[in-house]
């Protein structure tokens, strides 16, 4: 089955103008992805053009030479589509080339659980209000006890340790994206107005289906089907307290957490927000250029969407990984963006919102469809 997609404003790459492109059918084209079942049978890429009709008297562009600007190249379409069938949970897959017009997914316009990729709105609104002149990449940040989340956080050590400790926004950003550690994250949250500034920076944007939680403490407690205590963030308590909970109240919880999820957002919806990131389209130039670089360093899930790709390209990413319930994890995913040997940039997006294969296996359907652009590159 498969979703084609141009993921939500495309800009322009010929005589200097930007249009919106939106989610595209063979009839028409419509602004906003909107959720809905899956084609039957893969089909090749949409093709969406990028400027008005040439009137008369208007010169003629002149056109890339290179065939795969404007459409997937022959055969990468079915090889995303048997990858995604053959993995047995629920998943969404998109890819797009961002030096050119083409994009190709399946359920790319569904909402999955995106976890810790959600750090990456956070930082990007952290940016904007930097461009803006209203925070500093030198601001001092004070972390202590009463700022601590849960799970993935090396900061808490050091704040249980010293009672509290001070870092710069510019610091934080480093360990939230590069470590995806969750202190650094919610840190930041703060710093920049809490969960509904991040919103109005999604809005303002015009990203199209990309949710913002209440935060990772509010989040991951609702996720287990528990009301957050700051006791919570010390050791194993959250562990502790979730396996104390009755069978059916996690059930529920999780339940309703994989039919609505509150941090849920599209493939097709991040496919293009991370496009124009790296087209300098959402951010300065000096913090387009850092936040790239940022996501070039992130250690997180080496074996994930890099492991596919061969010697000679880049990547720069941002993992999420969610809560386990009898064998299920509710959202395993990467994304990034991946840079050939001659420069030409693809964003990749694989959300994986309900998971009960072996970790290797998760990683390896990743592997498969990053290598898959790679191998396709060029043709």
């Amino acid at each position: 089955m498969k979703v084609d997609f141009s993921g939500g404003q495309l800009f322009g790459m010929v005589m200097s103008a930007a249009v919106l492109a939106g989610c595209v059918s063979s009839a028409a084209v419509v602004p906003t992805p909107r959720a809905g079942p899956p084609a039957s049978s893969p089909s090749g890429a949409v093709t969406v053009p990028i400027a008005p009709p040439v009137r008369a008297q208007t010169p003629a562009p002149q056109l890339p030479a290179d065939p795969g600007f404007r459409r997937a190249p022959p055969g990468l379409n079915d090889r995303i589509f048997e990858i995604w069938r053959a993995f047995p949970g629920k998943t969404g897959i998109a890819v797009q080339r961002i030096d050119g017009e083409w994009a190709i997914a399946q359920r790319g316009n569904e909402l999955f659980p995106q976890q810790s990729v959600s750090k990456l709105w956070v930082v990007m609104t952290v940016l904007d209000a930097v461009d803006r002149g209203r925070l500093s990449l030198d601001q001092q940040v004070r972390i202590g006890p009463e700022d601590l989340t849960l799970f993935h956080q090396p900061l808490a050590g050091r704040v249980q340790a010293q009672g509290s400790v001070t870092h710069s926004v510019r610091d934080l950003i480093e360990m939230a994206v590069t470590q995806s550690d969750n202190t650094a994250n919610d840190s930041l949250l703060r710093t920049v107005g809490g969960p509904d500034a991040v919103r109005r920076f999604i809005a303002s944007k015009e990203l199209g289906a990309i949710r913002f939680g209440p935060g990772e403490r509010l989040l991951q407690a609702g996720i287990a089907g528990l009301t957050w205590q700051q006791s919570y963030s010390n050791g194993r308590a959250f562990q502790t307290a979730r396996a104390a909970l009755p069978e059916a109240t996690r059930k529920a919880a999780m339940d309703a957490y994989r039919a609505d999820p509150m941090d849920g957002a599209s493939p097709a919806a991040i496919a293009s927000a991370l496009t124009r990131l790296a087209r300098g389209t959402l951010l300065s130039p000096d913090s387009t250029k850092y936040l790239l670089g940022v996501m070039e360093r992130t250690r997180s899930g080496p074996q994930r969407l890099k492991a596919g790709l061969p010697a000679g390209w880049t990547f720069g990413h941002k993992t999420g990984t969610g809560q386990d319930f009898r064998g299920m994890t509710a959202g395993y995913n990467d994304i990034g963006i991946a840079t050939a040997p001659d420069g030409t940039r693809y964003a990749i997006v694989v959300l994986m919102g309900e998971a009960t294969s072996p970790v290797p296996a998760r990683m390896a359907t990743m592997q498969s469809v990053s290598r898959a652009v790679a191998e396709f590159h060029g043709r």
